[in-house]
């Protein structure tokens, strides 16, 4: 995460590839686990206490670590890039058809088909639909953040990349709760309108409204001004995740330790999805002759998922012991080693990607995460 948008769209370039925290993120989660567990079950008054911290079915603690999370992301993003998206027209278009119009349909059927079939006699009868639940929030909006260092990790096109991720922001504040709301209907889930609604307006439209507006106040005063801004919050940010992660597991504790191969059976759908959507965002751009280096990002953010806004609005639509909240966080759990190894993918089809192009193949440089 260590990009800086400034005033020129090139978040990329600045980027030296994962952080610390980025790079293991799948061990941070992992003892988020341990640690939600542990704390669970030794101090269970508190974390009941936090779980009544609520008004108007939003939990405020919650909430505040929401805003953590998402407003450093969302403050790096120039919605002036949009000016920029028919330089890369035929990527974009296969980005967002494969963003909005495939991927949270796909997500829906493999969890009816794994959820509902599959894995349905060895997962708690009472959790199948709120775990499909938290597939189709999971898979409903693209991710805003870590697709920049995915992109560089796969030598993208930064400029692509941006307007790509400034695109897909705005039309997720219109198309997140018509999607949801569609998809829960089909698969038998009551929709609660009122919170669903609620959650876009508090995690989708506010947030991007309040970072726009302060990343213009930041930049009237210096690109710099807005650098030291997001070095800043980028601990925050972080400890606002690992902070959720503790407490959605403290809640889930008894859950995963009477089964523990939940986890495991809720990923199954999540890697197939990212692995289809890539596979089919890689393959359209190599038909309509897109260059690799548009390919490869608009691979990556088409397999993305926006894990923040699904955990959230999980909690918000769901609690903090559904099967919902516990399914989007095993999104958390997968999403750097299943990312980096779409990355190496396209660093690896890279020669036969270009012969298809009648390019002479570039070198091929996969990057090792």
């Amino acid at each position: 995460m260590k990009i800086e948008a400034g005033q020129t769209p090139a978040p990329a370039a600045a980027a030296g590839g994962m952080g610390l925290f980025e790079r293991y993120l799948t061990l941070w989660v992992a003892l988020c686990i341990v640690a939600g567990i542990a704390f669970g079950s030794w101090f269970p008054a508190a974390f009941q206490f936090v779980g009544r911290l609520e008004a108007a079915r939003v939990n405020l603690p919650v909430a505040a670590l929401v805003w953590l999370m998402i407003v450093p992301m969302l403050l790096r993003i120039d919605l002036a890039a949009l000016g920029q998206v028919r330089a890369h027209w035929r990527g974009a278009l296969v980005t967002l058809l494969v963003n909005w119009g495939v991927k949270p349909f796909s997500m829906a059927l493999l969890g009816w088909v794994f959820i509902r079939h599959v894995f349905a006699p060895y997962l708690p009868a009472g959790q199948l639909d709120s775990y499909i639940a938290g597939l189709i929030l999971l898979a409903a909006a693209p991710c805003t953040a870590m697709v920049f260092v995915w992109s560089h990790l796969s030598e993208g096109e930064p400029h692509f990349t941006l307007t790509q991720v400034a695109l897909n922001d705005t039309i997720m504040v219109f198309a997140f709760a018509p999607i949801v709301g569609l998809l829960l209907g089909l698969s038998s889930i009551v929709v609660p309108w009122d919170t669903l609604l609620l959650s876009v307006l508090l995690y989708i439209a506010l947030p991007v409204a309040f970072s726009q507006a302060w990343r213009w106040r930041l930049l009237r005063r210096g690109p710099e001004a807005l650098a030291r801004m997001l070095a800043r919050f980028h601990g925050l940010a972080l400890l606002a995740l690992l902070t959720t992660l503790v407490l959605l597991f403290g809640f889930q504790g008894g859950q995963i330790l009477a089964q523990p191969l939940v986890i495991a059976m809720l990923a199954v759908p999540i890697l197939l999805q990212v692995y289809l959507n890539s596979g089919l965002a890689y393959l359209l751009n190599r038909a309509f002759r897109e260059s690799h280096s548009v390919a490869a990002p608009s691979a990556l953010i088409g397999a993305s998922n926006f894990f923040e806004l699904a955990v959230a609005t999980a909690i918000g639509l769901f609690g903090f012991h559904s099967g919902a909240a516990l399914a989007t966080v095993v999104g958390v759990l997968v999403e750097v080693p299943v990312m980096l190894s779409v990355v190496r993918l396209a660093g690896w089809s890279r020669a036969w990607y270009e012969r298809g192009l009648g390019a002479a193949p570039a070198g091929r440089r996969v990057a090792n995460g």
